[in-house]
């Protein structure tokens, strides 16, 4: 059998990056960017009367908790690892001003609780602070006779929430509604009832966003049309960053963007920004996650691969901390 002579190449790179791809190890030490599980934050759903876990049909393999199922679910995430963790209450009543939120015995601060009695200072123990789960209307606020949602009316239900949180045993209290001088009133609140070292967890730039579609499930979410008149407009760059100026001169501890994957532009502005002087993280959030299930569930995508990818994106965009449904679970993958 006759061979072909291989021609001599007409060009010689000079440059050769590829020797650095060549080999897993190789990529391995020069990677630019690594995942940590203590850069993950697991959000968790605990839903009143619930005496086991009720899956979430929009979130494959995420669940709304009971009180026990959640504390083991907690046990487990520390035990991997995971950096945080992000609750969210479902009340069994809810009313127009979320009264539930700020009850001692309500679900959300009943659950704190509990997992401070549980995991002690282990990890960062974080409550969403916002009344969207706990109104009959949905929305993050207390509405006006018209149905507006009120600002400042509003801020006096966050301080309460934010108080009430904070003597449950969260660590970090995370405004999410999107509130005008939301962070402001809540530090103030806590400090006049001296919870000084509960830090606030500000969702700084939080757009209105398509994603959040399975979340709506997840909390049994009583909303009617949208939260465009509070949460940011997708088409708004700049807005991003005052918003996140105004929640550090008010005194937040931590900023962060939601969503993530489809803002990660937003993400790098952030963490570009020499004036912002605290840590940065990103949500990816629940549209984001049943999109990549989705899709491996009809083998179009390898699932763990698109999973460690999306996170790998968050944190090279510049956020610490990335909040995600997988953190457990890649957290586990980390560590093996």
């Amino acid at each position: 059998m006759t061979t072909t002579p291989v021609p001599a190449p007409a060009f010689v790179p000079a440059d050769r990056p590829r020797r650095l791809r060549r080999t897993p190890a190789l990529r391995r030490l020069v990677a630019e960017t690594r995942l940590d599980p203590a850069d993950l934050v697991l959000p968790m759903f605990v839903k009143e009367g619930l005496t086991e876990p009720l899956p979430i049909s929009a979130m494959p393999g995420v669940a709304q908790h009971s009180r026990d199922s959640l504390r083991r679910a907690a046990a487990e995430a520390v035990t991997a690892g995971v950096g945080g963790l992000m609750l969210f209450g479902i009340p069994t009543v809810r009313d127009a001003v979320g009264s539930q939120a700020t009850e001692p015995d309500g679900i959300l601060n009943a659950a704190l609780r509990d997992l401070r009695s549980d995991l002690g200072d282990s990890t960062v123990l974080m409550a969403d602070l916002c009344l969207d789960e706990f109104t009959d209307h949905g929305h993050c606020g207390v509405l006006t006779p018209s149905g507006a949602v009120d600002n400042d009316a509003t801020l006096v239900r966050y301080q309460q929430m934010g108080v009430a949180q904070a003597a449950a045993g969260a660590d970090l209290v995370g405004t999410s509604g999107m509130m005008d001088g939301q962070v402001a009133a809540v530090r103030a609140a806590l400090d006049a009832e001296n919870h000084l070292d509960t830090g606030v967890f500000a969702y700084a730039a939080k757009y209105a966003s398509a994603f959040y579609g399975p979340f709506r499930e997840a909390v049994d979410s009583a909303l009617q049309g949208d939260r465009r008149t509070y949460q940011q407009d997708p088409a708004n760059r700049r807005e991003a960053a005052r918003e996140v100026a105004l929640d550090v001169a008010e005194g937040a501890d931590l900023v962060m963007v939601k969503p993530a994957m489809s803002y990660l532009d937003i993400v790098r502005d952030v963490a570009n920004d020499p004036t912002v002087n605290v840590p940065l993280a990103a949500y990816q959030i629940s549209g984001e996650y049943s999109m990549i299930e989705g899709a491996a569930d009809r083998g179009w995508i390898d699932r763990d691969r698109a999973i460690l990818e999306s996170l790998t994106s968050i944190r090279r965009a510049g956020a610490q901390i990335v909040l995600t449904y997988w953190a457990t679970e890649v957290a586990g993958w980390l560590r093996a």
